[in-house]
């Protein structure tokens, strides 16, 4: 759903999509590696999206939402997740991620048969299409997707959505200057673009990386989620990348008639001032353009701080 407010030239955004990535959770609560409380930061990365997006079309969850494929991870994530998600009045678009095990996956979280089937499905968001794929290779932590989902997915583009399309999966589709995930990428990326290439698809959200980037494939903009449970230190050589616990984050994703932006949210516990407000925003409501720009773009008036 839309803002509340918009004072540009752009029109409120038609939708809201969240989009996050890679919560690795693991059976009785453990750390994972020992090191990191996934669950904990879990439950804070929910509550900064209840604040920040308390009416979203839809909760996207781009792969490895287990670490190791337990039945029991599956469970705890979906006891911490569904409760929110239907306080938000959005459903969840559960994506298999190279840690994820699909029998359990199938049987905890959507309540399907255990298989290794692949973990696709599509949703209609008031015309915005969301289709999950399934690039988790059983037994591997690369990716790919087999000529029978690549057919699916064909079939289901060819027929245009009012609003276009989003493709969510885990692997992204973008070269990582990372050289270890190139070795885990996408494989056969060529087949992917053929099919994308020219349909109504917008945008691509995956994960895999635990550190958000930007880029495009097949002429279509990939906005890669970082983690839940830790991030990559990218602030070190590209040979030398490890997980640190800080800058967990999750994206909020605005379609617009003519464009989709992505927009990283923090999940921080860093104090914030308090000179905008719902109120200040009622009050430039009731005002002409003419008068916002008077009173909050000229620099002898009140202005940006």
């Amino acid at each position: 759903m839309s803002a509340r407010f918009a004072f540009g030239q752009h029109p409120p955004a038609s939708h809201t999509v969240v989009h996050l990535s890679d919560p690795h959770f693991l059976a009785g609560g453990a750390r994972l590696g020992g090191r990191f409380d996934v669950e904990t930061t879990f439950a804070r990365t929910l509550e900064a999206i209840a604040e920040a997006a308390p009416h979203p079309d839809a909760l996207v969850i781009t792969g490895d939402l287990a670490d190791l494929g337990e039945a029991d991870a599956y469970r705890r994530l979906k006891g911490a997740f569904e409760p929110v998600a239907e306080r938000l009045g959005a459903p969840i678009v559960w994506v298999a991620g190279n840690h994820d095990e699909r029998p359990a996956l199938r049987a905890e979280l959507l309540g399907l048969e255990p298989s290794e089937e692949p973990v696709t499905g599509v949703w209609n968001l008031g015309g915005l299409r969301v289709i999950a794929l399934d690039t988790s290779v059983p037994g591997w932590h690369h990716g790919d997707l087999d000529a029978g989902q690549l057919e699916w997915l064909a079939s289901e583009l060819a027929t245009p959505a009012p609003h276009g399309t989003l493709l969510a999966m885990h692997h992204p589709p973008i070269p990582s200057h990372i050289p270890l995930f190139g070795i885990l990428e996408l494989q056969h990326q060529d087949a992917l673009a053929s099919v994308v290439r020219g349909s109504d698809v917008r945008g691509i959200l995956a994960g895999h990386l635990h550190y958000s980037s930007h880029g495009t494939f097949a002429g279509v903009p990939v906005s890669v989620a970082s983690a839940t449970c830790y991030t990559m230190n990218t602030a070190r050589p590209p040979e030398e990348v490890n997980g640190m616990d800080a800058a967990q984050a999750f994206q909020l994703v605005h379609v617009y008639p003519d464009t989709i932006t992505h927009t990283v949210v923090p999940v921080t516990d860093a104090a914030t001032g308090d000179v905008f407000s719902t109120a200040w925003a009622e009050e430039m409501a009731v005002r002409s353009p003419a008068q916002r720009l008077e009173i909050f773009s000229r620099k002898q008036g009140r202005g940006v701080g």
